[in-house]
């Protein structure tokens, strides 16, 4: 499947696995990639976040994203319907943190003693991120176009169900406008 991967598809795989080993994570997952998509200039995916007012929304997303880490990953749609059950999901955070420390369900994957330095080595990707270059290899063949762009990775993620779209819609990006950015004549 990589073969049919662009130069800029390619660049936000290897950006988010560089995010994961920053972050000190032991797995790549679909947040890793939408950084590494904020990351990215002079591209289709760079263009369709710009024109939607993502870049400039950078730091909001990260909070987003960290936030959500925090609650180990739950997006604000499970802890609303989490709520709805009567279970309180920032008294738990907070119960665990008093406990294990600030951040302890972020699922860092920060090794003990090694202070600052995450795992070593090869670093998978989760199974929604692996999901999500699936979808983004379908969302390619389904347009008919010969190789995944990173407007395809962009594409998936907006569509896959969960934390990134959340995040993503709730800063004015959604397929639909992505969509409308690139081949639609223009940003909103």
């Amino acid at each position: 499947m990589f073969e049919r991967f662009t130069k800029d598809a390619r660049a936000v795989v290897k950006g988010a696995v560089e995010h994961a080993e920053g972050e000190g994570a032991g797995s790549v997952d679909d947040g890793h990639m939408l950084l590494a998509l904020l990351d990215r200039e002079a591209s289709r995916a760079s263009f369709a976040l710009a024109s939607l007012g993502a870049t400039r929304r950078r730091e909001s997303i990260e909070d987003a994203l960290g936030e959500a880490r925090r609650r180990g990953g739950l997006s604000q749609a499970d802890t609303e319907a989490l709520a709805g059950l009567g279970i309180d999901v920032s008294e738990i955070v907070s119960r665990v943190e008093e406990s294990h420390g600030v951040g302890a369900l972020a699922g860092g994957g920060r090794r003990a003693g090694r202070p600052g330095r995450g795992w070593s080595g090869h670093r998978p990707f989760t199974r929604e991120a692996k999901d999500t270059l699936v979808k983004s290899l379908r969302m390619a063949t389904a347009r008919r176009d010969r190789q995944i762009g990173d407007e395809h990775i962009l594409f998936a993620l907006t569509v896959r169900p969960g934390l990134v779209s959340e995040v993503l819609a709730d800063h004015g990006v959604t397929h639909e406008a992505v969509e409308r950015v690139l081949y639609g004549g223009g940003a909103e």
